[in-house]
């Protein structure tokens, strides 16, 4: 029995010892939820020794952030970012807290954040002055034909026909690149599907027909099914994946577009007869700037993608078995 006496005063020793040296904080807490005991860490990082207090009175004076499940301590010019382990002690019935000092790593995680967002928007703003530069270049040179002595007025005409048509076209990326930046959606209403699509239909009808291609418009069954949306967004989301599915689609081909209404929302369906997406740039045809047609600007997929999120939804694309992509818009269910 001294042996056995000898050998648990050892092992407590070992342990008190490594307690005092260990760097992260430790606190015991007794079943009622108040302080019993802490090491020398657990007071360094507290800022003062909390033995006898009752914890949830110390956790009510934290500020805790849900995005990464720390908890801020504010103390004299600075402020310690702390996480909390909880592990219980079944024959006492309290409960030890393990307490880390994160302050420097969520310091590290910030500026990381901070440098991807200033990578972000100078890639984004060499994409928009690379964009900007051509229509720039052409409207210049057709400006510069103008100083020359042209005798025909209707070559001169013709320049400045093109002259506009340039500037027009800087106009309308500017107005894209501003909305992407701004957001689209203002105000919401409860809009009902089948008059949405009747007036989604009458833009694209002209513009299949023109090209020969076949346009399906699947009207819901349902027509009582309606939306919380912003009206003018919405539909110049699916305009613009209509008028995208449009530009791959050869003459003769087919241009759907379909609502089904599903348990947790509402799915609007954009499909296309073309030869469908790449999978090498399946993740990136909704990014900024990034586009497989000629003459494209790349923001028409982004300006579709920030529409849905805002207005609580998503986006995808994937390819059809019998061929070509499709666009699968998925809005929540509207609440009575």
């Amino acid at each position: 029995m001294r042996k056995q006496r000898d050998e648990n005063a050892a092992l407590a020793e070992r342990l008190a010892l490594l307690l005092k040296v260990l760097p992260a904080g430790v606190v015991e807490l007794s079943p009622e939820g108040r302080v019993i005991a802490e090491n020398l860490a657990a007071g360094v990082l507290l800022n003062r020794c909390y033995i006898g207090e009752s914890w949830s009175d110390f956790l009510s004076g934290l500020q805790r952030s849900e995005q990464d499940d720390t908890y801020a301590l504010a103390l004299e010019g600075a402020t310690r970012r702390l996480t909390l382990q909880y592990q219980d002690l079944p024959a006492s019935g309290g409960r030890i807290v393990l307490i880390h000092d994160v302050t420097r790593l969520h310091q590290l995680t910030g500026e990381l954040a901070q440098q991807q967002k200033l990578a972000s928007m100078g890639s984004m703003a060499a994409a928009l002055a690379h964009q900007l530069r051509t229509p720039l270049a052409s409207a210049m040179l057709y400006t510069a034909n103008l100083k020359q002595d042209i005798p025909r007025p209707e070559d001169r005409a013709r320049f400045v026909d093109k002259s506009l048509a340039r500037m027009r076209a800087l106009e309308g990326l500017i107005q894209n690149m501003l909305g992407y930046v701004r957001g689209q959606v203002s105000s919401l209403e409860k809009v009902e599907v089948v008059a949405l699509l009747e007036d989604v239909c009458s833009v694209l009808a002209p513009q299949c027909h023109d090209k020969g291609v076949f346009f399906d418009c699947n009207l819901p069954e349902n027509s009582a099914i309606t939306v919380l949306i912003d009206r003018k967004a919405l539909q110049g989301a699916l305009i613009n994946l209509l008028e995208n599915a449009l530009q791959f689609t050869p003459a003769g081909a087919r241009v759907g577009l379909e609502v089904v209404r599903e348990p947790d929302g509402v799915a609007f369906r954009v499909d296309d007869g073309g030869p469908g997406v790449d999978v090498a740039v399946a993740d990136k045809i909704f990014e900024p700037f990034f586009t497989l047609r000629p003459g494209g600007t790349g923001l028409g997929l982004a300006i579709v993608k920030k529409v849905v999120e805002e207005l609580g939804g998503n986006v995808r694309c994937y390819n059809k078995a019998e061929g070509g992509a499709c666009f699968e818009l998925k809005l929540p269910a509207c609440q009575d």
